[in-house]
């Protein structure tokens, strides 16, 4: 685990800044579509999409509406929120029965999770496209960095009390509170750097809903990846798993973060 940070913080968040920064908008969209297409593909190996139904679906549900939404179709906040939910619904599920039953529902699973790729990954090209989006994005990553950070270390030192056992054994009451008081933290920092025109209370209130909204993605990740029966979602960072596992505390984070400073 803390080589996966290290590795985070040294290499891969470095590089998403710099593309972030640098790259045109129109090609950033194409990026984010990139990516969408092989959040995908990773889904369709964790949950063994084989048959015709299943495929159909990932392709609808995931690969059209990301599609849609790279091409400048816009959406209301009820159509992420509503899969916010129903991927929320899945960890709970997880977190009281087990992955056993969720599992059994394989159409469901690929609906959802072909929903939680496809409507909310284009949110990382549509706010950072947006005027000003820029600096709010990176502003948004590092709160999640903060976020993800603060709950390891201090759920490493004084983690006692687990947080979803079933959902992800290693994560406690402990590191949630410190992921969350790191992100606040950070937020007051960064402010005067990345988002100077906001007020010290609205930052407050954006990094308090990205510290928990990180948690609640890493959870999402670690939901879908029991209900599969898998480790990791995929392969593309050898000794680091796959892109799921990587983008899982950044997606409502990113959708929350657009909405608010629209």
């Amino acid at each position: 685990m803390l080589r996966t940070r290290l590795w985070t913080a040294v290499v891969a968040l470095p590089a998403l800044i710099a593309v972030v920064v640098f790259a045109p908008g129109v090609y950033f969209s194409v990026f984010i579509g990139a990516l969408t297409a092989w959040a995908l593909y990773e889904l369709a190996a964790m949950f063994q999409v084989r048959d015709p139904v299943r495929i159909l679906i990932l392709i609808v549900a995931g690969g059209a509406s990301a599609l849609l939404l790279l091409s400048g179709v816009r959406i209301g906040w009820e159509m992420p929120a509503i899969v916010i939910a129903a991927v929320l619904a899945q960890v709970c599920i997880v977190a009281r029965s087990g992955p056993d039953r969720a599992a059994r529902h394989r159409v469901i699973n690929v609906i959802v999770g072909s929903l939680w790729v496809g409507v909310l990954f284009p949110y990382f090209a549509l706010l950072r496209n947006i005027p000003g989006g820029v600096p709010i994005v990176i502003l948004m990553l590092l709160l999640v960095a903060a976020s993800d950070s603060g709950a390891f270390f201090s759920g490493r030192s004084f983690g006692r009390i687990k947080l979803m056992p079933r959902v992800s054994p290693n994560k406690t009451v402990e590191g949630a509170i410190g992921g969350f008081a790191a992100c606040t933290i950070a937020g007051q920092v960064l402010r005067f750097w990345l988002a100077p025109a906001l007020s010290a209370s609205s930052v407050a209130f954006l990094a308090a809903c990205v510290a928990v909204l990180a948690q609640l993605g890493d959870l999402a990740g670690s939901a879908f990846k029991r209900i599969a029966g898998v480790k990791d979602s995929g392969w593309i960072f050898p000794g680091h798993g796959g892109l799921l596992d990587r983008t899982c505390s950044l997606v409502f984070a990113a959708v929350f973060t657009y909405y608010y400073v629209r």
